[in-house]
């Protein structure tokens, strides 16, 4: 064993721990020239798996002399560690400074993420830390740098931390296009992943490395899970959940008396899906128990970043109670106070249950516990299922991000900037990553075309020229392209935000400009755990006060786009296998003991939906003519499969039809009967012309026309504006929508139009997922059942229809309604839910 390796063993012992073979051997392979993939459950030292093996190459290596003081030569980073986010940035140098300083003293640990102060940012640029812990944006911005080269021509290691984040999107495409950017100044640069929840790992590790690698690639994984301690909370014997609703304030009183029996100096971390909803819970936690006020933390990604360190501070000091928050805390935060996670409303797929749950019990050999809260009655269903899942190690697989044109078009100016490139060279790096690993010739002249002139339609509009010719080599046009180009790196796109602040000035966050344009001066609104009253929208800042008296009721509270999580398919098929056992008198578990009286009652009225089976239900209401169909593909395939049944019902006679969906099924309804028969419903599923007949359903040129904005801001062809003169959202949508409407006249076959009509289809409707439903429905058979009143499924279904009719107070009212004939058909067995 090396010196450095005893070392490194000595610390693990004087710190009361013993290394974990799968870490040893991730050592033993970096010092062997090999990289990889390090898949392990949180709280098992996955972070230092991947630092002590590039760390002990640089202990045995001879020491460097001190710099001289006025040496002025830059020495760049031995080891850059990627985190997809800022707030996981301040953490992991918390982590990795103490082995690093006790290992190596004249080593220095720093983050440099878009939270950083300027002054510091500059010292990193003359004197850069050993290790530096950044995002894929902010690397992406130090190549921009001329002498980016001379920065990273020490860099020994790239550790990308929480691969399964970056995975599959085009924040992923990005960092792939950087890697091999660093890989082609440093050709023997070792790239390592970490990671918990991915399903197919080595795909994963193939996209991580590229498609040349220089060194040997492999994964190394833990042969054992960490202990879970999954627990559903339900109701009392005489209590119910509704059928719909996305809160769980039914079960309130639960979760209070889970957090106030935790010890002194323990927390709950609770996890809800949308910031909306945690702004809710926090306000209820707060109304129920003033005594711990102070003791109550709010944590999401539209507070202002000072409110979630303080937030982390306390929570890592084991000063809270308890915390609410939204996927802001999931990813690697160590928060060692944090004894039990819960989890508010499903968590819609294993990999996300099980990233949460890693937030307690977060140390070696401690059990992860995780209390999940239900929020209607067949979420119930979805956290059995999200047990069984888990108990069985299913995860959901992680695709490529695929072939981004727009992030392309980024990365080529970004390139033109740090000393320019050759495009023979650039070319042949960019084709060394996964997800340009078979770009054409075509399709790189096109991306060259667009940032030199901006192609055949806007070649007149020299704003749109970037990138030149410089005796061989592409460089940026001029100072004034170079510097809107930095402010605009980045593949993160999001509706237009706008400061919520005092009449002072001091900040509380951010919330979208659609919802901040709705308000009149004093409206109420719940934000940053406080009610506001809105005083004027002045500046592109929402300014608020605290109320002076207080006012009975409801009030509002911001909806975020981008909030809706779809079941995932791993967990929608573990919710058929529960309900095809469920069919057979198989009622395993306190979940399924207490839906029983319910899905008996569904099998009783109609059926159960099942695996080897489509069930479609139709019935009347004084609403109208309702179909009900359940293939259990997800809130995105449905939207779409019902968008396009009712497309191709009107087509062939018109109708006046209306559409809903949840991830158990959709719902068609019409005012007079629609007389379907199994025939009729083949053809209305088949998969014959699906994308055709998908884009025409949905209007496909609007919706590639907002989807074509994100990818025109990407690739450059909107400025957002300089900061604190940022445009507006009506301006950005004008501007966007010109474009596309330019390009679809001139050019229709512009590569970045048939982007956005491909990621209508694939993010915003999962075409994949809904051919593959109605593969798999052409392959079985219709159960087409006429019932005399609604199911239970089916009310879950129609509770989303008169949601969007009816105010709160008449919706609550004909909910119960509905809810107490179901429970009147049920009489005789056990109460129904």
């Amino acid at each position: 064993m090396s010196d450095a390796l005893q070392r490194i063993e000595a610390w693990f012992s004087g710190s009361g721990f013993t290394p974990f073979d799968f870490q040893r051997e991730a050592w033993r392979a970096s010092r062997a020239g090999e990289q990889g993939l390090i898949h392990a459950p949180t709280g098992t030292g996955k972070t230092f798996a991947a630092l002590f093996g590039p760390l002990s190459i640089a202990l045995d290596a001879p020491r460097e002399p001190a710099p001289e003081p006025d040496d002025e030569t830059v020495r760049g980073p031995r080891l850059l560690w990627i985190t997809p986010v800022r707030a996981l940035a301040n953490d992991l140098v918390r982590a990795l400074a103490k082995p690093v300083q006790d290992l190596e003293p004249d080593w220095r640990v720093e983050a440099r993420t878009g939270d950083v102060s300027a002054s510091v940012k500059q010292r990193q640029k003359r004197r850069p830390p050993e290790v530096l812990v950044t995002t894929p944006e902010s690397l992406t911005l130090m190549l921009t740098w001329d002498n980016w080269r001379e920065h990273f021509d020490r860099l020994d290691a790239v550790v990308v931390d929480e691969w399964h984040e970056l995975l599959g999107s085009k924040r992923g495409v990005q960092l792939e296009l950087a890697l091999a950017r660093l890989r082609g100044a440093r050709p023997t640069l070792s790239t390592w992943g970490v990671s918990a929840t991915i399903g197919n790992l080595e795909a994963a590790l193939k996209i991580l490395v590229g498609t040349a690698p220089k060194r040997p690639a492999r994964v190394h994984s833990a042969p054992y899970p960490k202990e879970l301690a999954i627990e559903t909370l339900l109701p009392p014997n005489e209590g119910r959940l509704p059928f719909g609703g996305h809160l769980g304030l039914d079960l309130l009183g639960g979760v209070l008396e889970r957090i106030a029996g935790l010890g002194a100096g323990r927390s709950a971390l609770l996890f809800t899906n949308t910031r909306a909803q945690a702004e809710r819970w926090f306000q209820e936690l707060l109304a129920a128990r003033p005594d711990w006020a102070g003791e109550l933390g709010l944590h999401h990604g539209s507070l202002e970043g000072g409110v979630r360190r303080f937030v982390e501070q306390r929570l890592a000091a084991g000063t809270l109670r308890a915390c609410v928050a939204t996927s802001s805390l999931d990813l690697g935060v160590d928060f060692q106070s944090v004894d039990l996670v819960v989890q508010i409303g499903s968590p819609k797929g294993t990999a996300r249950l099980l990233q949460r749950a890693g937030r307690s019990g977060h140390r070696p050999g401690e059990v992860s516990r995780v209390l999940g809260v239900p929020t209607n009655a067949l979420e119930v269903l979805e956290f059995a299922a999200a047990r069984r899942a888990l108990e069985q190690r299913r995860l959901e697989q992680r695709a490529s991000g695929g072939l981004a044109l727009d992030v392309l078009c980024q990365h080529l100016v970004t390139c033109s900037m740090g000393r320019g490139f050759q495009a023979d060279e650039l070319l042949a790096e960019v084709r060394t990553t996964h997800a340009f690993r078979r770009l054409s010739d075509a399709q790189w002249r096109f991306a060259m075309d667009f940032v030199t002139f901006g192609g055949a339609t806007l070649q007149a509009y020299d704003r749109y020229a970037r990138v030149a010719d410089r005796r061989g080599r592409w460089r940026i046009r001029n100072a004034r392209c170079a510097r809107q180009h930095r402010l605009s790196i980045g593949t993160i796109t999001s509706d237009f935000q706008v400061q919520v602040a005092f009449q002072r000035g001091r900040s509380l966050g951010t919330v979208e400009e659609n919802f901040a344009a709705r308000l009149t001066a004093g409206d109420r609104f719940q934000f940053a755990g406080r009610v506001l009253e809105f005083v004027g929208l002045r500046d592109l800042r929402c300014i608020v006060c605290v109320p002076k008296k207080a006012k009975a009721g409801v009030h509002t509270v911001p909806r975020w786009m981008g909030g809706r999580m779809p079941l995932s398919s791993e967990l929608a098929a573990t919710v058929l296998e529960l309900l095809d056992g469920a069919a057979a008198g198989l009622f395993d578990g306190p979940e399924l003991r207490y839906l029983r009286p319910l899905l008996e009652l569904q099998q009783r009225q109609s059926g159960l939906p099942s695996s080897a089976e489509l069930l479609i239900e139709s019935t009347e209401t004084d609403q109208g003519h309702h179909v009900f169909c359940y293939p259990l593909a997800g809130r995105h395939a449905h939207e779409g499969l019902s968008t396009l049944v009712a497309w191709r019902l009107a087509r062939e006679t018109p109708l006046s039809l209306a559409t809903y969906c949840n991830d158990h099924g959709f719902q068609i309804s019409c005012r007079k009967p629609l007389g379907l028969e199994a025939a009729d419903w083949r053809q209305l599923l088949s998969v014959q012309d699906l994308e055709r007949d998908l884009l025409k359903a949905l209007g496909g040129f609007e919706l590639a026309r907002r989807r074509f904005r994100s990818v025109a801001r990407v690739a450059g062809l909107i400025f957002e504006g300089f900061p604190g003169v940022p445009r507006t959202a009506k301006s950005l949508h004008q501007s966007s929508a010109l474009l596309f409407d330019t390009l679809q006249a001139h050019e229709p076959e512009h590569l970045l139009l048939a982007q956005a009509k491909h990621e209508v289809l694939e993010a915003e409707l999962e075409i994949e997922r809904l051919s593959n439903a109605l593969e798999r429905i052409a392959a079985q058979p219709l159960r087409v059942r006429s019932t005399d009143r609604l199911t239970p499924f089916g009310v879950s279904l129609w509770a989303e229809q008169i949601r969007e009719r009816m105010t709160t107070e008449s919706f609550s009212d004909r909910f119960d309604a509905m809810v107490a004939e179901l429970e009147r058909a049920a009489r005789g067995a056990a109460p129904a839910t």
